[in-house]
């Protein structure tokens, strides 16, 4: 131990060689005497024994982990909204678990007092009565709903998940910045962090007593799914869409949990009670854990400009249902002013002070106060009393440390005086820091953690661990992703092993398969069109590559064929002289926004291929000439495309989703091929055009194999049209038709085929008896017609 001590002695030199804390700032890494903290003992040891290079290598691991898993976040600016790679800080945040418990202690007491207060706030409002707090400061939030008042939850609570914003101060107690009781976001992200940080430290992981978080997420699990009660009806997570910032981390906790990922279009409400929209009808919703703002939810009697809520969901929730996670109106604890009278209102309500103290606030509606905040303005931030912000998260009008950030229109006093009510001061922040390796060295950091509780039967289950938000500069405004800031895991640490956590219930029995009708229509609708997109897309490779390689071999003359075929491409909205056109990009980028509305349903694998094939695509759009580089490009595309499918072939799974997707595919690749067959296959199509069809189709080994005489229109349409062995050929993707739909629900309306299946037996079957001779051009039209109806009679069976 003391050879391999004196080893890592310059590396932990060289590591430490910049490490100096802000004087009078409390830090994770080091004791007020500069020593290491016995907690991150072990982790320093270990990262010393490393080189940069292998610190480096380690670090890559993690982060192609967060890559192959699709880990983003959103970020705006003026130029609008773009995708960002996830920015993570390898190294962990340390915490003791004996200092975690006090932790744990405070965060219990506090996520059951909010309880108690948003009670009050909908009932008796005893708070007000009894002069523990302003009227005006409820009746002015905009996060207090009037429709909400009297509305009793059907759980008997407000709150099922909470977040709390936490910072150690510079005497080293932790103190709460701020309540997260709207819709919190950042557990699933805390999940990933811990993901991808144990990969890169997989050596030291196992070895260092880390608390698991696996068992905070099954316990959740098991408490929603409880509050379902008799019924077997899914438990939903309402997300606002796919534009939303936070919409990875709603994909990816439904696919953890096993729950459905719902957005408001996906509801309805009748007779007063909530109903999923699924292609086997309405079937009523108990439990919804709610990720978008209250206001959004119900365009009725909420904000009426929403398009993404659910008409009528208020009323349905006075009649006791569903079960809402948290309860509609339970923003209302986030405002800043809050903070300031609840340790008045834990004594009354509790009799006891708060454990986890909150940051100091003074709201300025009240003289004494107001002169409080006047005196002592230089050391604090001043801002909206309804503001939901961290404190050093300020607008325009904020004064930060007695200087305002934008001109107030008169003097400070006068300022506080004329609008005090709408104002708190609150302590100016001064944040701990932590380690961030920096090149190759590590510096402190402003940090603060997010940390999540969970209502179980057994009480409030805390996440034993979190999410930290590292600054990317000693101002502690920095530490939101926005601002440049990073994330970090949080390590739980233990001197004694702890136990292993999964998902998995103890001494668990089968649970009960979801029912087989259980698909929303909205998924059901952009798999559907997945599938198209994706089978539209690979046949313009195919016709692309073809092109390009007959403009290679004439040098870019002009042929009757190579018009042909633009003027075919053109039509359909692909310029073929682009190289690579842009109507090709947008039917990827179409394929992948639908691919994005159904994420929770797709695997790791099946996105990170669609999107890095467009992505591909995308980077080559200007790069590519005519001709054999742009054949070429098509060939690579191809070959990608074709991986795409096949992962989703071999490995979805035969549900229904995969049922919709391959109707898509199968309903395109019979469309397609028929149109291909009208055009081409006329006889006074160019010279060249039967062959063209066949290498389209990809069956130039089945025509040689298939017909030994020459290519003739006799023995195209034979392949391409009638022949049911063929996987290319309409009547083979007809019979593929067939086979889906009648598995789906309503394949059959009292006994008898469905209108849907029967126009499908109609056209397979007449498809069937046909012969080469009496498909002509009229009758080739006709059938591609017949085909293209048959997505209406889908869109009215299934996705209206």
């Amino acid at each position: 131990m003391a050879g391999q001590a004196a080893k890592t002695a310059p590396r932990l030199a060289e590591l430490l060689a910049h490490y100096r804390p802000p004087a009078g700032v409390s830090d994770e890494l080091v004791d007020a005497n500069g020593g290491i903290r016995p907690v991150w003992q072990p982790f320093i040891d270990h990262l010393a024994s490393l080189t940069g290079e292998e610190i480096a290598r380690r670090f890559a691991r993690g982060d192609r982990y967060l890559q192959d898993a699709g880990v983003y976040y959103r970020q705006y600016s003026e130029d609008g909204a773009a995708d960002r790679d996830w920015p993570l800080s390898h190294v962990p945040v340390l915490i003791d678990e004996r200092e975690w418990h006090t932790i744990v202690t405070g965060i219990r007491q506090r996520a059951a007092l909010l309880e108690s207060v948003v009670a009050d706030f909908y009932s008796a409002n005893r708070l007000v009565a009894n002069g523990h707090l302003p009227a005006s400061l409820v009746a002015r939030n905009p996060e207090w709903l009037r429709p909400m008042v009297g509305v009793r939850p059907r759980s008997g609570h407000f709150l099922h998940f909470l977040a709390f914003e936490i910072g150690r101060g510079p005497d080293g107690g932790w103190w709460v910045l701020g309540d997260r009781t709207q819709a919190p976001s950042g557990a699933g992200f805390a999940l990933e962090n811990r993901m991808a940080t144990s990969r890169a430290f997989s050596e030291l992981f196992p070895q260092v007593n880390v608390h698991r978080l696996a068992g905070f997420f099954r316990a959740f699990r098991d408490a929603l799914q409880r509050l379902r009660g008799e019924d077997d009806s899914p438990v939903g997570i309402l997300t606002p869409g796919p534009l939303n910032d936070t919409y990875f981390e709603h994909a990816y906790i439904a696919r953890y949990l096993g729950f459905s990922l719902l957005e408001g279009e996906d509801l309805t409400v009748r007779d007063g009670r909530v109903m999923l929209r699924t292609v086997s009808g309405l079937r009523p919703v108990s439990v919804l854990w709610r990720r978008l703002d209250a206001a959004w939810a119900d365009p009725l009697e909420l904000y009426d400009g929403s398009q993404i809520g659910t008409p009528g969901l208020v009323g349905a929730l006075r009649r006791n249902g569903p079960t809402m996670v948290n309860a509609l109106g339970a923003g209302a604890l986030e405002m800043r002013a809050l903070l300031a009278f609840l340790p008045r209102i834990c004594e009354a309500l509790r009799g006891e002070a708060l454990a986890l103290p909150n940051i100091a606030t003074w709201w300025c509606g009240q003289a004494a106060e107001r002169e409080h905040v006047k005196a002592n303005a230089e050391r604090m931030t001043i801002g909206r009393a309804l503001a939901t912000q961290l404190p050093f998260r300020v607008d325009e009008h904020a004064v930060i440390g007695g200087k305002a950030a934008a001109d107030l229109g008169m003097p400070l006093e006068q300022w506080l005086d004329a609008s005090g009510a709408d104002l708190v001061g609150q302590e100016a922040v001064t944040l701990s820091t932590t380690p961030a390796l920096v090149d190759g060295v590590l510096v402190p950091r402003p940090m603060i953690l997010r940390v999540f509780a969970a209502r179980t039967p057994d009480g409030w289950h805390i996440m034993p661990g979190g999410f930290a938000r590292i600054g990317h500069s000693g101002d502690p405004a920095a530490v939101a992703m926005q601002a440049g800031g990073c994330v970090a895991d949080v390590w739980v640490m233990s001197k004694d092993p702890v136990a292993e956590e999964s998902m998995l219930t103890d001494g668990e029995s089968l649970p009960a398969r979801n029912r087989f009708g259980s698909l929303p229509s909205r998924a059901a609708d952009n798999l559907f069109w997945l599938g198209r997109y994706v089978e539209r897309s690979e046949g313009f490779f195919r016709l692309l590559r073809a092109y390009h390689a007959r403009f290679a071999e004439t040098a870019g003359k002009e042929t009757p064929l190579l018009a042909a075929m633009r003027e075919y491409l053109e039509t359909a909205g692909v310029e073929p002289d682009q190289g690579i056109p842009d109507g090709l990009v947008a039917t990827l980028q179409s394929a992948l926004g639908s691919a994005g509305r159904v994420r929770d349903r797709f695997s790791v694998d099946g996105w990170t291929a669609l999107s890095e094939l467009t992505r591909n695509v995308q980077a080559q759009v200007g790069t590519v000439a005519p001709g054999d580089d742009a054949a070429r490009a098509m060939g690579g595309l191809l070959r990608g495309i074709s991986g795409f499918s096949g992962l989703m072939h071999e490995n979805m799974y035969r549900f229904l989703g995969w049922r919709f997707m391959s109707i898509g595919r199968a309903l395109e690749r019979a469309l397609s091929m028929s149109i291909l067959l009208s055009v081409f296959a006329d006889p006074d199509s160019p010279d060249g055009s039967l062959d063209l069809i066949v290498e389209a189709g990809d069956s130039v080994m089945a025509q040689r194999r298939r017909h030994s005489v020459s290519t003739t229109r006799a023995t195209v349409i034979d392949l391409m049209a009638l022949d049911a062995l063929n996987p290319r050929s309409v009547l083979y993707q007809l019979g593929e038709l067939q086979d889906h739909v009648h598995t789906l629900p309503g394949a059959e309306e009292e006994g008898r085929p469905s209108s849907l299946s029967r126009a499908i037996l109609q056209i397979h079957s007449g498809l069937a008896v046909a012969t080469p001779g009496s498909l002509d051009t009229s009758a080739l039209r006709q059938l591609s017609a017949d085909i293209a109806a048959l997505s209406e009679r889908m869109a009215a069976a299934y996705f209206e």
